[in-house]
């Protein structure tokens, strides 16, 4: 067999094997007397057919079956005698030989690209510094009692957080439009629910009495046929009512299954979950960091049978997600969509996978079993939860590899260069910016 290889741009590859006759014609013969066992010819008992016939009906179909078969195993055998990993499936192309030169074929495919880890001894990842404090527990157990909030009609002139209910219609030149009129429709004043100027034209509104509000819709509007344009809308009000919170005490702990200690038992409850949180939190801000360090420094060439791969596999489990969701299933999603996301994720893993590989980085079983622990603690039954991820593979294997990614992350924080900044618990939980890594 010989095998010869062509560099074509970037990671492409061009490599030609040719298979002598004697091999093929070997493999040949084997698959004549393969056929020969099963024919069916009339005349003929099974099996009984002389070769010389077999050959001359069934030579082209056995042909390129052989051709077929060695094509799979040969090309492997070409892949490893020139020290080439694949990335995807190759392009294959029969070459024009005659039948006493023996076979041969053209195999066009992208190789794994070579990964160079680089020093990142001057690079800055900024780590948080936060605690959970009295306020903001205040803050989260108020957020609690708003979430289960009963209204009570009242008489007096709307304010701030009272909730209108109106019946309205739209209007633009002067003509209704559509979508723009709803009846019986409780809107809470103050929540930047409608377009701007909506509810601030409400304030001090009285039960009963009607009100003509003169608006704009935003240049950015969703509707694009409605943005940026002026509008009118009549507003009937239909009734106003006040918010009334529930107190803290042991019925409202209860409410959140805590049974025994009462307030105060809640307020440990409240306060272990929103440090779990904040534990995770800061986990993912460390990570977001290092991996986009991983990114800058380390440039990979992605191959873009791996993007192609890795972007349909996005494009399926988005359409899967908005069909659990209700969605239609027959959005477009075109596949260009997903490939920025995609090539991002391929050069990460290539990344990754070379950190690993070359500092011998070992799963710790020890923090797989912790992080199941925590993660089961949010639920009712934690050792529930704790045997079946131990007993599924599948279920485990996800576990497995964040903490892989969390032990690259540690990696990361010895090499490079860690700033502590506080941060409160709010501006960390609500605040997507997390910092990046830069030069010292």
């Amino acid at each position: 067999m010989q095998v010869s290889v062509e560099s074509r741009e970037g990671l492409e590859r061009r490599m030609t094997v040719e298979i002598p006759a004697e091999m093929v014609n070997g493999a040949l013969e084997k698959r004549l007397r393969e056929i020969a066992r099963n024919a069916k010819i009339d005349g003929f008992r099974p099996g009984k057919v002389p070769l010389s016939i077999i050959r001359q009906r069934y030579s082209g179909q056995a042909r390129q079956e052989v051709f077929g078969d060695l094509v799979q195993s040969t090309y492997f055998q070409a892949l490893a005698k020139e020290n080439l990993q694949p990335a995807g499936e190759p392009s294959i192309e029969p070459l024009q030989m005659e039948p006493a030169e023996g076979l041969g074929y053209v195999a066009v495919f992208e190789v794994m690209p070579e990964v160079k880890l680089q020093d990142l001894s001057e690079k800055v990842i900024v780590r948080p510094q936060v605690e959970v404090t009295d306020a903001d527990l205040d803050a989260m157990i108020l957020k609690l009692r708003k979430q289960r909030t009963t209204w009570n009609e009242i008489t007096r002139k709307a304010q701030e957080g009272d909730q209108v209910t109106i019946d309205f219609k739209g209007f633009i030149d002067g003509e209704a439009f559509d979508g723009g009129s709803a009846e019986g429709v409780p809107l809470v004043l103050g929540t930047s629910s409608m377009i701007p100027g909506f509810e601030e034209g409400l304030l001090g509104v009285e039960s009963g009495e009607n009100r003509t509000l003169e608006l704009n819709f935003p240049e950015e509007y969703r509707a694009k046929h409605l943005a940026g344009k002026a509008a009118k809308f009549d507003v009937v009000v239909k009734k106003i009512a006040e918010p009334i919170l529930p107190e803290v005490d042991d019925e409202f702990a209860k409410v959140f299954g805590v049974a025994e200690g009462g307030v105060n038992g809640l307020h440990k409850e409240i306060r272990s979950n929103m440090e779990r949180e904040l534990q995770e939190k800061i986990r993912g801000v460390l990570k977001e960091q290092a991996m986009d360090l991983l990114l800058e420094v380390n440039e990979v060439t992605v191959p873009k049978a791996l993007i192609g791969q890795e972007a349909a596999a996005l494009q399926q489990q988005t359409k899967q997600n908005m069909a659990q969701n209700g969605q239609t299933s027959s959005i477009d999603l075109p596949l260009n969509l997903f490939e920025d996301q995609a090539k991002r994720r391929v050069a990460l893993g290539l990344i990754l996978g070379e950190v690993i590989r070359e500092n011998k980085i070992e799963l710790d079983n020890e923090r797989v079993r912790t992080r199941v622990e925590q993660f089961a603690q949010s639920y009712e039954d934690p050792q529930e939860v704790i045997d079946y991820y131990l007993k599924d593979k599948k279920q485990l294997a996800a576990i497995e590899n964040v903490v892989l990614e969390e032990q690259v992350v540690d990696w990361v924080m010895e090499q490079v260069k860690v700033e502590d900044k506080a941060r409160n618990f709010d501006d960390l939980m609500n605040n997507s910016h997390t910092g990046t890594g830069s030069d010292s």
